[in-house]
């Protein structure tokens, strides 16, 4: 494909995570085409990049079904503003990264009003986990799919979702971050990761369990250095919570910090969620521990429609870091599993096999970047001039 000279694209993002993927697509899109022109919403990495944002990325940044509800006269006046915004511009291509609620709400609107414009969905909604019936609506309103996993291509094909490609997620580009130079030095050292989650309901949870598997495991390994990497907005209530503990953690904050304890853990101690997935591509063995209410468990229970809920077991096809939830989340049962994990044990070795295959089901061909094949599929849907 010949190298086009201009290009008008309106961004939309709802949260943090999704303005770091804009900021990296901004600067791919950059360097492929000679003017671009981009508006939208965009948080500060991504007006860091050279884009300017309708309104302040933090009138949409809100999760949970309260918070929600309380702002939704405001989240309903913004979607129609982007949505003029958007039909004024008249794009080449509209991109929503992440935040469905809110980017998806945008794109079938646009898709009514404007329906010869392409919209590219960047990162691939957990239809393939639950409400898998969004897939095959998903194809009314959105061209393309860019994935951040591997295995979901296959699975929007399989519930006729939209076209998905996988363009690698960006955690790939960080191995030599994530990795130490050597396994067995993290072996001799003994020490524990533990990630109660970054969510306050998740470190409220979890934190009085992990605190006492930590003291059962202390009492079996008298050496056992634990360190915990904290989100900074949630330090204090972890301070709190962590005093209550017999065994006191070294708690760490920064990413720089929290990628060094990576380097130098033995195992891990998790909350599920993206962490795990760090956590892998580090080649640190875990055990994933998580509880929500009985009602969210009931709910969760009838909805979640996926062998596991850990997000290397299903790259991997196979169940190989243990998951102990609800019930099963309790003290003695991540002792039973952890405790094997930080010594050289068959079950050590076994999950260390599986997370060396992580690296080629997620790397890209020919060392090509996330965000370069993600601006390259957006290039090839965008209408020409």
């Amino acid at each position: 494909m010949g190298a086009r000279l201009d290009l008008k694209a309106f961004l939309v993002v709802g949260e943090a995570s999704g303005d770091q993927l804009g900021a990296k697509l901004l600067r791919a899109l950059s360097e492929r085409v000679h003017t671009p022109i981009f508006a939208g919403i965009a948080g500060e990495s991504m007006q860091a990049a050279g884009m300017q944002s309708l309104f302040p990325l933090t009138d949409i940044a809100v999760m949970g079904f309260l918070p929600v509800i309380r702002r939704l006269p405001l989240l309903i006046r913004r979607v129609h503003a982007v949505v003029a915004a958007i039909v004024a511009a008249n794009p080449d291509v509209l991109v929503i990264i992440d935040s469905p609620d809110f980017s998806h709400a945008v794109a079938r609107r646009v898709r009514r009003k404007m329906p010869h414009i392409p919209i590219v969905d960047y990162v691939c909604p957990s239809v393939w986990a639950w409400r898998p019936g969004r897939a095959k609506t998903m194809r009314t309103y959105i061209d393309h799919v860019l994935a951040l996993l591997p295995f979901e291509p296959h699975a929007l094909r399989r519930l006729h979702g939209p076209a998905c490609t996988y363009v690698g997620h960006p955690l790939i580009e960080r191995l030599t971050e994530l990795r130490a130079n050597d396994s067995h030095d993290n072996l001799r050292r003994q020490q524990l990761l533990v990630l109660p989650g970054s969510r306050r309901s998740e470190i409220d949870r979890l934190m009085p369990v992990f605190g006492k598997a930590v003291a059962l495991l202390q009492q079996s390994l008298p050496g056992l250095g634990i360190l915990l990497p904290a989100v900074p907005h949630h330090r204090g209530r972890i301070e709190t919570l962590a005093a209550q503990w017999p065994v006191q953690p070294q708690i760490i904050t920064g990413e720089a910090d929290k990628f060094a304890g990576f380097r130098s853990a033995t195992a891990a101690l998790a909350a599920s969620g993206t962490v795990t997935l760090e956590l892998a591509l580090a080649g640190v063995p875990m055990v994933v521990g998580y509880a929500v209410n009985p009602l969210e468990a009931a709910i969760a229970r009838r909805m979640i429609k996926v062998p596991s809920i850990v997000l290397p077991n299903l790259i991997l096809s196979q169940n190989a870091i243990p998951q102990l939830l609800q019930e099963q989340c309790n003290p003695s049962e991540i002792m039973r599993h952890l405790a094997p994990l930080l010594r050289d044990s068959e079950e050590r070795r076994r999950q260390a096999d599986a997370l060396s295959r992580l690296e080629s089901l997620m790397l890209l061909p020919q060392g090509e970047e996330p965000s370069g094949r993600a601006a390259d599929v957006i290039l090839a849907l965008a209408r020409p001039h």
